[in-house]
């Protein structure tokens, strides 16, 4: 489904604890200035607000929001050249209720979706549905989406408010509701979604509305999810009772690939592949952008291939020009710490050369020639002058995680793992050059530096299935059926003759622990906006203390990370603006 730009509709007011209000837009159906009652009250229009129900979650993901939520202040990214930006997230340096973006703006976004979901499934009984099936499956919609929401939300915040009926007008008070509370809602948001949703198949061309494999996978997270907060408590019955939910729900869309219309690619490179990208087979759930940027809701509705683009070009690249092969290098964001590159073995691994790219090939117009004042100024070896770089085929630039000797006589740019990081694993303060993830370049924008993705975005896919039953299966004290289901993954990522050395163990599993599978899902999923929540989810123990020392350990370069962020900070104005507001609360850590 792709949201046009074109056409509004009318407001949905009072969204927050504020007076905000929220302007929606829609496709396929214009109000004309009709209010919400009327415009609401046919199966026509009703559609316009499910469409605008879709439209938030496209401020997460696809942005610098969501990869800033998600992925920093872990183990895997820092900021490069070590700067400041979002430094409330990526260093937990001044994450307070006043200052943060982007966990200031994603709470805005994340309730107005909420509200519309809540406006849409409070009025679907009167929008004159004659036919149950289509009504279930909007009503399904709405129900995955408000619980898509509501995960984000609780998993960021904690237990604040849960609202299930639409906000008409400003509410001065609030009322804090348990975490139990929120999954309950969710988990049977979800369930409604799975038993109502169709196939992606029978939606045709719009593709990416939800289907009955995206509530499956999600209701598969959740359990996982919702599991840590018994065992938490200490109650390891009731948290079985969760991983078992999680493990079953899992490898049922694993067991029901075909009929769901879901599987894995053969390899990590065709997953990754951008001609591979629309309608990608192993997505449980995809936000899609048209490659028209004039139709899309907005006009950057994909900014991520920028994100984390290590510099190629520039007077110390020579050989290199900007292309849309090798991506656009000036709004760069994250390097990967030395900790995500050694969690892969690319002898074996076929995921890392997927993943992130070392070498860049020389690609400018005319071949180079290293003269003996290019050789000064880069710092070469005199015996490369005279030597020629020929375009389109000799190494114009390498960044490597590996040690290599001898750079100054390579007769092109060598920057490796000891320019880059210091003995502690730390990124050295300025550094400019890292390892580049590829798995979100576009080389289909417009033109090299055109800021403009066209790539849709894969929220959810089938190796997470596999990921959860892994992680449930290990926490039921079932260490072989975990390396069971983390071994399918790793033969899908074993370089040709490496798939024995690539098998794991229940004794790998039992003595690596959660680690181990921590471990597995960066290698699998690293990028794809989980991270964050993946530590939060696990790293529970002696009130977060658990979460501070792996990302401390595992990224020395942060070091103000405490327990208590594992829940982010509630805008100050949203409380300021409760009556109640003393009652509620700040959560702990941030008063």
């Amino acid at each position: 489904m792709k949201l046009s730009k074109s056409i509004y509709a009318g407001c949905v007011t009072a969204i927050l604890l504020s007076s905000m209000t929220a302007c929606n837009k829609l496709d396929e159906y214009n109000p004309s200035g009709a209010t919400a009652d009327a415009a609401w009250s046919t199966p026509q229009g009703f559609v316009t607000l499910v469409n605008a129900a879709y439209n938030e979650q496209r401020n997460w993901y696809g942005k610098e929001d969501g990869i800033f939520m998600g992925e920093s202040g872990t183990d895997l990214w820092y900021n490069r050249e070590t700067n400041g930006y979002a430094r409330q997230l990526t260093q937990y340096d001044g994450l307070t209720p006043l200052q943060g973006n982007p966990n200031r703006n994603t709470w805005e976004y994340l309730w107005r979706g909420v509200n519309l979901c809540n406006a849409g499934i409070g009025r679907i009984n009167e929008a004159g549905f004659s036919d149950a099936n289509e009504k279930n499956r909007r009503e399904g919609e709405l129900r995955f989406l408000r619980a898509f929401y509501y995960w984000h939300i609780v998993e960021t915040w904690g237990g604040v408010m849960l609202r299930t009926e639409e906000t008409r007008e400003p509410e001065l008070t609030a009322t804090r509701s348990s975490v139990d509370d929120f999954y309950k809602l969710i988990i049977s948001d979800l369930e409604f979604a799975a038993a109502n949703l169709p196939t992606q198949a029978f939606w045709g061309n719009e593709y990416s509305r939800a289907s009955n494999k995206s509530a499956l996978g999600f209701l598969a997270r959740a359990y996982l999810s919702r599991a840590y907060y018994s065992l938490a408590a200490g109650n390891t019955t009731e948290a079985n009772g969760f991983f078992t939910k999680a493990k079953d729900v899992a490898k049922d869309v694993i067991n029901r690939k075909g009929e769901l219309g879901v599987d894995l690619w053969s390899n990590p490179a065709d997953l990754w592949n951008p001609a591979n990208n629309k309608r990608n087979k192993e997505a449980l759930y995809t936000i899609s952008i048209s490659t028209n940027p004039g139709i899309n809701i907005e006009d950057n509705a994909n900014r991520v291939f920028m994100t984390f683009q290590s510099p190629y070009t520039g007077s110390n690249r020579p050989g290199l020009v900007n292309s849309l092969a090798y991506g656009y290098d000036n709004e760069r964001r994250l390097m990967p710490t030395l900790s995500l590159l050694n969690y892969f073995d690319e002898t074996k691994d076929a995921r890392y050369a997927a993943s992130f790219q070392e070498v860049w090939i020389a690609n400018a117009p005319q071949n180079f020639t290293w003269t003996a004042a290019d050789v000064t100024r880069l710092s070469k070896n005199a015996s490369i002058t005279g030597q020629v770089m020929v375009s389109g085929r000799d190494t114009a630039l390498l960044i490597t995680k590996k040690v290599v000797p001898n750079k100054d006589r390579k007769p092109y740019i060598v920057v490796d793992r000891n320019d880059m990081y210091d003995a502690r694993g730390a990124i050295k303060t300025g550094t400019r050059d890292f390892v580049t993830l590829k798995k979100f370049m576009d080389p289909f924008r417009s033109d090299p530096v055109s800021k403009v993705g066209t790539r849709d975005i894969i929220v959810m896919r089938l190796a997470e299935m596999y990921l959860i039953a892994a992680e449930a299966e290990f926490q039921l004290d079932n260490p072989q059926g975990a390396a069971d289901m983390l071994n399918v993954l790793r033969t899908r990522a074993a370089l040709p003759g490496k798939v024995a050395d690539m098998q794991v163990t229940a004794a790998n599993v039992t003595n690596g622990g959660i680690d181990f599978i921590l471990e597995e899902r960066a290698r699998e999923l690293c990028g794809e906006y989980i991270r964050w929540f993946d530590l939060k989810r696990t790293k529970y123990e002696n009130n977060g203390e658990a979460f501070k020392t792996f990302i401390t350990t595992r990224n020395p370069n942060i070091t103000l990370v405490e327990g208590f962020h594992r829940l982010r900070p509630i805008k100050q104005e949203e409380i300021n603006a409760l009556l109640n507001g003393q009652e509620f609360g700040q959560n702990p850590g941030y008063n």
